[in-house]
């Protein structure tokens, strides 16, 4: 590439990196508005979840995650947590 479809990218880049962390904040600013039920917040949080991931993907270098990879890491993550709380419940 010269100069100047460099700068371009680049320029792309920062915009979809803009974007992306606007996504982010939204995302979280709706994951505190209370009436939509445990099921909407669920996708909310799978979707901030995504998102991060899109924002590491643009910004760094090294290989990440891929999307089946990221899946299967949230699912163990909520599987963990609903056996705890399962724990919990059977201890009260």
């Amino acid at each position: 590439m010269n100069p100047e479809e460099v700068k371009l990218a680049e320029t792309k880049r920062q915009e979809l990196l803009g974007q992306i962390t606007n996504a982010e904040l939204a995302l979280r600013k709706g994951l505190h508005i209370p009436g939509f039920g445990e099921t909407a917040a669920a996708h909310l949080e799978r979707a901030l979840a995504h998102v991060r991931e899109a924002y590491f993907a643009i910004n760094e270098t090294k290989p990440i995650r891929s999307v089946p990879q990221l899946v299967e890491d949230l699912n163990r993550v909520q599987q963990a947590m609903d056996d705890t709380r399962r724990g919990r419940s059977q201890h009260v």
